[in-house]
């Protein structure tokens, strides 16, 4: 639609290959983990999660040409980005929402595991060791990006990368002492109710760090490469709200998970 013919804020986009290929390898990519679930070869498997990334590429491309070349992102597409992020937000809540009851559920006595929490015969992870290390690196991480936000907000663009840089910094030697932490812990994946849900909450808390980190790590090229102002950062926006919601679920795997689901009110 030309200038002279739009009579609206909103952006309407061009057709796109994009929305079918990205089904299509989605497809791909379950047939292919069921299959190679079932003994079969892992090759169709991982050519579907090619796919998937090379969708997942080309479509933000797209995307930033929108903003950056076309100036298509106007205050009511933007509007309408954020409110979109904020759902898929709202989404990953309630995906960790179904671990958490999973844990209450057994750590309050309603599951075969009885009424000792944790199960006889597990050491659970000391509070105070890595976890709480952890927490104060991931919190502490939080702020840093905060203040480099703020910078682009006061176009210092050398203030936004440094916070960009060192939330990424923080986020991947969170990673690391994770993945330690599971090299030093006295129990196993089958373990247990305990082990289960401790592995697959912590476990996938891990994961959205793993792709907050990579989501910075772009917008971090994104600023060095000019693309972000105050006024237009939707991307970096984005991954802002993405990265204080890992921060806030880590807080709570913190106090109910390693404090007190570990505490001795359950050895009462």
């Amino acid at each position: 639609m030309s200038s002279e013919t739009k009579k609206h804020p909103y952006h309407l986009v061009d057709p796109s290959p994009w929305p079918l290929l990205g089904s299509v390898a989605a497809v791909v990519m379950a047939i292919g983990a069921i299959t190679y679930m079932k003994g079969g070869t892992p090759i169709y498997m991982f050519a579907g999660l090619a796919l998937i990334l090379y969708t997942m590429y080309v479509w933000w491309r797209d995307i930033i040409k929108e903003a950056q070349t076309e100036k298509a992102h106007t205050t009511q597409v933007q509007f309408g980005l954020k409110f979109g992020v904020f759902l898929f937000i709202v989404s990953e809540v309630m995906f960790f929402v179904a671990w958490f009851w999973a844990f209450f559920n057994a750590s309050l006595g309603h599951s075969p595991a009885g009424e000792v929490w944790p199960p006889e015969g597990i050491e659970p992870m000391g509070t105070w060791g890595l976890p709480f290390i952890n927490t104060l690196i991931l919190i502490t991480s939080g702020f840093v990006l905060e203040w480099g936000h703020k910078g682009l907000l006061k176009e210092d663009r050398s203030r936004a990368i440094k916070g960009v840089v060192g939330a990424v910094i923080l986020g991947a030697i969170f990673l690391g002492l994770q993945v330690h932490e599971y090299g030093e812990a006295a129990f196993g994946f089958t373990d247990g109710i305990y082990s289960s849900v401790f592995y697959m909450a912590t476990g996938f808390h891990g994961f959205h760090v793993f792709v907050g980190v990579v989501a910075l790590a772009v917008c971090a090229l994104r600023l060095k490469k000019g693309d972000f102002t105050s006024k237009q950062h939707i991307g970096l926006l984005s991954a802002s709200w993405y990265w204080h919601f890992v921060d806030v679920v880590w807080i709570f795997l913190f106090c109910w998970v390693y404090w007190w689901g570990n505490s001795a009110f359950f050895a009462q």
